[in-house]
């Protein structure tokens, strides 16, 4: 008799990946579709996808979706979980996204305390439209749009939204984590489900902050990605739970 240890998760479809060699997306979509196929919401979850690379989450996940416009998934999903209350809802959003055009929707969804679930991916990049600074962009860091790196004088400081969203009332669950390694990727498994938890529980808004690498917008080998991860992403916004209603 044969034992299972290791197959695609229920709510996965059978598209093969289109992402660029080592991205993060495909290792986060999994994490997600692991925690809707644990808590068994496949059948009342809704997902919304923004613009950019983000939004091709609908492609892998074989739930119900909602596509928002540039930014506003946290208020599209607002409005879906008013009308429908006994759904989950949640948003997948990357840093241009979430961080850049879409910071008001983001805070002030945060701030009313919508009982949704974001989960955030921050690769310090805009990485659909060709590797444009970002919000999230480290002091230093290269980019099309900022060539000699990114200049404090001219460009302002990284963002670190999860330290800005800590500071609401409204935020019941609130976690940075990375999937640059296999024990990393095992505590974002668990963050992503517990910020569904969060929502199931009716405790109010939950976000995840996964760091994740973009080999092709930051010039370099997957190997070599991992590393700078590891090194200077991680030293900037720091792995840790901010928040938990537990």
């Amino acid at each position: 008799m044969q034992q299972v240890i290791f197959k695609r998760p229920e709510s996965f479809t059978d598209a093969f990946t289109h992402y660029c060699p080592g991205c993060g997306h495909g290792i986060i979509h999994r994490l997600v579709a692991n925690a809707i196929d644990d808590l068994q919401l496949r059948e009342k979850v809704i997902g919304v996808g923004p613009v950019g690379c983000s939004a091709m989450i609908y492609d892998y996940l074989d739930v119900d979706f909602q596509q928002a416009a540039h930014g506003r998934a946290p208020a599209v999903a607002t409005g879906i979980k008013r009308v429908l209350p006994d759904n989950i809802v949640f948003t997948y959003q990357g840093d241009g996204d979430l961080a850049a055009i879409g910071t008001s929707e983001i805070i002030h969804a945060a701030a009313r305390g919508e009982n949704i679930t974001v989960i955030f991916v921050n690769n310090a990049i805009f990485g659909m439209t060709g590797g444009q600074m970002a919000p999230t962009t480290l002091i230093g860091q290269k980019t099309q749009t900022s060539p000699y790196g990114r200049d404090t004088t001219k460009q302002g400081y990284p963002l670190r939204v999860s330290e800005l969203l800590n500071t609401l009332e409204g935020v019941s669950y609130l976690a940075r984590v990375s999937v640059h390694d296999a024990k990393n990727v095992l505590i974002a498994k668990k963050a992503i489900k517990r910020a569904f938890e969060t929502q199931i529980a009716k405790k109010g808004f939950s976000l995840v902050e996964v760091l994740s690498i973009c080999p092709t917008n930051w010039g370099m080998k997957p190997k070599a990605a991992i590393e700078w991860l590891e090194k200077e992403m991680v030293s900037y916004y720091p792995l840790q739970v901010f928040k938990d209603w537990r």
